[in-house]
């Protein structure tokens, strides 16, 4: 779809006013229908293919009873099922809930249940979770399961099923009508602090992540091969898996399995991606891999972070091993996309970098007002990629979407220059002497200790009912953990920061819990420690 003057959906031109994010997709790519849009574990999906499965599958729907702006689930593993699936349901007019593939049944019981969706996609490994949330939810929606090898049971049709074919001769059945600012699909959050919120997106934040970071900052052209170990249901993969490398006319590696260092060397040396999506956790794991690739073996051209800070030492050795820089960033589901952001030719590892082009960012303090270059205050977000609100969540939605702005939940500070550091998340900040202390901060010096591989900060309450700093520290391989490196790590952070922030306890473990994302939970140090 060609730019018209009624432009919609954000800043400046880009949208027209009736825009339908797959036929864009689909119509960009006209010229590319013999080169490969997708790669996965076993097969692989030219763009005419992918044409022809969107409109198939749109077909499908149709013919399923599902109508323009009800709901499907997505429970589906990163493979060339996926986006034809979600840019199918966006070509119908039918809105896509993507879900993580690693919750428990009660979670996806609980998604069925609020986003109320008409049918179920699930690919065969998750089958027997979804079967069991049916069951919890008391509902009978349609199951219908990609990728299966052996007979379904009776309450289950393959996926091939939606896929219907345009007969002979005739001409593919247009997208659906739909506004740019027309509810497209959901997100839902993690669900850390209570219950997954349903974040609402539209077609138009699609095209604005491409627009504004996907080609200008990452990068992306039709020459890429693409690679993300962060699945396509996150908001963060999702834009490194499917919006940027189709809207370039790129190819793109996909995976099913879980994103563990081996697995993503296998399709670094055999695919060679030329752009690699990761996460501070990963590219921590990768690092310390024995079975690390030589710079030769890969074809990384340029590398993308998110879903936490990535620590100054990860960024540098990353660089210093495969000569490709890492984009530290940050963006969130309720933005769909990074915001804020390191670039080529300005890389500063250990901060965030600069507000992406299209974004507008502020610091507030906890009476709303700016705050001065080096305060921490709370981080704000315009721009035109922002959800419209969180379904059935009035209160929730209120809080966070204030007017044009977005309340990110995140603390940061910004010195002279307009770059940003993290600061941590707005329920982490620590409060230790009467002074504010980033945990991020600490766990920026314990990092860069040459016997730390990981490490996460909270705070305790001492005898008094005071808080007081408490570390916990995976040790790097041959370095023994026990009073003398906990000694060492205390004297390392003190001869860096002020004396109030230096950690009082260290307690080594193997390894930190997080999220399916790679972000360390801390409230759950906090319960071990019984803060």
């Amino acid at each position: 779809m060609n730019t018209q003057a009624n432009a919609v959906g954000g800043k400046g031109q880009g949208v027209p006013e009736r825009f339908n994010f797959a036929a864009h997709i689909l119509a960009l790519n006209t010229g590319r229908h013999g080169k490969s849009a997708y790669i996965d574990d076993t097969r692989s999906l030219s763009y005419g293919e992918l044409d022809e499965r969107v409109h198939a599958f749109a077909a499908g729907l149709s013919a399923q009873g599902v109508r323009p702006e009800e709901r499907i689930l997505l429970v589906m593993q990163d493979t060339i099922d996926m986006p034809v699936a979600l840019l199918g349901a966006l070509h119908a007019g039918v809105v896509p809930v993507p879900v993580n593939t690693l919750l428990p049944a009660t979670d996806y019981a609980y998604m069925l249940q609020h986003c109320g969706a008409q049918l179920i996609i699930v690919s065969a490994p998750l089958l027997p979770a979804i079967l069991d949330a049916k069951l919890q939810s008391g509902l009978a929606t349609p199951v219908f399961v990609a990728g299966a090898t052996s007979t379904l049971p009776p309450e289950a049709k393959d996926f091939s099923v939606l896929l219907v074919p345009a007969s002979p001769g005739s001409t593919a059945p247009s997208a659906h009508d739909t506004h740019a600012d027309q509810i497209a699909f959901w997100l839902y959050s993690s669900g850390s602090t209570g219950r997954p919120k349903g974040a609402v997106h539209t077609h138009a934040n699609l095209y604005w992540t491409a627009a504004l970071y996907g080609t200008p900052v990452l990068g992306v052209t039709a020459e890429d091969v693409v690679f993300s170990a962060a699945k396509l249901f996150f908001a963060y993969g999702l834009g490194n898996g499917l919006t940027f490398p189709l809207s370039a006319g790129a190819t793109t590696i996909l995976m099913a399995e879980r994103p563990t260092p081996a697995a993503v060397f296998a399709r670094l040396v055999q695919h060679r991606p030329t752009v690699f999506c990761g996460v501070p956790t990963l590219y921590v794991g990768m690092l310390a891999s024995a079975d690390l690739p030589s710079k030769d073996s890969v074809a990384l051209r340029i590398c993308a972070s998110a879903g936490e800070a990535l620590p100054r030492e990860i960024g540098q050795q990353f660089h210093a091993h495969f000569g490709a820089h890492v984009l530290d960033g940050l963006g969130s589901t309720e933005m769909l996309h990074i915001f804020l952001s390191n670039r080529p030719g300005d890389v500063r590892y250990g901060v965030t970098g600069k507000p992406v082009p299209g974004y507008d960012i502020a610091l507030r303090d906890e009476s709303g007002r700016p705050t001065a270059p080096g305060d921490i205050g709370d981080l704000y977000i315009r721009g035109p990629s922002a959800a419209l609100m969180y379904w059935t969540a009035r209160e929730k939605s209120s809080a966070t979407f204030q007017g044009e702005w977005v309340k990110s939940g995140d603390k940061y500070m910004v010195d002279a220059d307009g770059y940003y550091t993290y600061a941590g998340r707005s329920d982490d900040m620590l409060k230790v002497s009467g002074q504010y202390v980033s945990p991020i901060e600490v766990e920026g010096v314990l990092a860069a200790h040459p016997s730390v591989l990981e490490c996460a900060v909270i705070g305790v309450a001492d005898a008094q009912g005071l808080t007081r700093t408490m570390a916990y520290v995976v040790p790097r391989a041959g370095n023994p953990a026990g009073a003398l490196l906990a000694d060492d790590l205390k004297v390392w952070v003190k001869g860096k920061l002020a004396p109030h922030k230096y950690p009082r306890d260290i307690i080594f473990v193997d390894d930190l819990p997080k999220t399916a994302t790679g972000k360390i939970q801390r409230f759950r140090l906090r319960a071990l420690a019984g803060a």
